[in-house]
């Protein structure tokens, strides 16, 4: 199996980073042929092997991956691919733009400072491992994908012995952060964009992100999505119809609604209508 994604810098009004999300979703259950020539990247390619034995030349090495590993390859390093027995392998990949982790390294560190750079392409490494599986149950959106990002470059900051510990700044904008949970509390019935939150708080998405979760316990994106879902479990107490209850929250569907909500809650909204109705006097 290999998925990848591809995460790229946003431009909010020349493109759209949902879409592009979406189209470049791949999905191939197994690679068992000759897998892939000689060939480069202008992205991080950062992902996680599931099954058989991945292996693949890089930077003048024979390397190999088995289940669990994770695997990192920098931008313009030329590689290969191939399976490491006939059973063939399968992975997870996630190809993320250099701005990206460029600009949420800075705001980890509070300073700009160098791309990470893992000396090692394959490790036992559990929190890039777990962030690579997080992104294939990701809901995409772009403060999500604003969390995912910031995740994998603290990942990645860890994993380069060069970039030191770096304690990350502890000073928090407590007038920007304040902003931005009114916006979120006010804006209950469609996703924001990354865009939104910074022209609210005047902080990059990526400062925005580190200092939310430090002030509030969660991400932007997490807040935003609960509010949502309390909007709509408000709704559902009435007789609206699910799909009318879905699209008023800002969910795509019924289905997408359903999803989010049983995640949330452990129950679908079809059963929370059920049971509020039988608590009623």
């Amino acid at each position: 199996m290999k998925l990848g994604v591809f995460l790229m810098p946003q431009h909010p009004r020349t493109d759209d980073p949902l879409r592009r999300f979406r189209e470049c979703l791949e999905q191939t259950r197994l690679a068992r042929d000759a897998g892939f020539d000689t060939h480069r990247h202008d992205t991080y390619a950062i992902g996680v092997t599931d099954v058989g034995v991945q292996a693949f030349d890089y930077r003048g090495v024979a390397e190999i991956s088995t289940p669990g590993n994770a695997v990192v390859l920098h931008p313009d390093e030329p590689h290969d691919g191939r399976a490491g027995t006939p059973d063939g392998f399968g992975y997870r990949i996630v190809y993320v733009a250099p701005a990206c982790i460029h600009e949420a390294a800075r705001a980890i560190r509070g300073r700009p400072c160098a791309l990470p750079f893992v000396r090692e392409p394959v490790t036992v490494n559990q929190t890039l491992a777990c962030t690579i599986e997080a992104t294939f149950r990701l809901d995409p959106e772009p403060l999500a994908i604003d969390g995912l990002i910031l995740s994998l470059a603290e990942a990645l900051l860890e994993a380069d012995r060069s970039c030191g510990s770096g304690t990350p700044p502890t000073r928090l904008d407590g007038s920007a952060l304040a902003r931005a949970r009114q916006f979120l509390d006010a804006e209950t019935t469609r996703v924001i964009r990354s865009s939104e939150l910074e022209e609210v708080t005047g902080l990059t998405r990526y400062d925005l992100a580190r200092q939310f979760r430090s002030a509030f316990g969660t991400s932007p994106y997490r807040y935003s999505l609960m509010r949502r879902l309390d909007c709509a479990r408000a709704q559902l107490r009435r007789s609206r119809s699910l799909a009318d209850v879905a699209l008023a929250a800002g969910f795509a569907d019924q289905a997408h609604l359903s999803r989010m909500f049983k995640y949330a809650f452990g129950v679908t909204p079809a059963r929370y209508r059920a049971l509020e109705a039988n608590r009623t006097p």
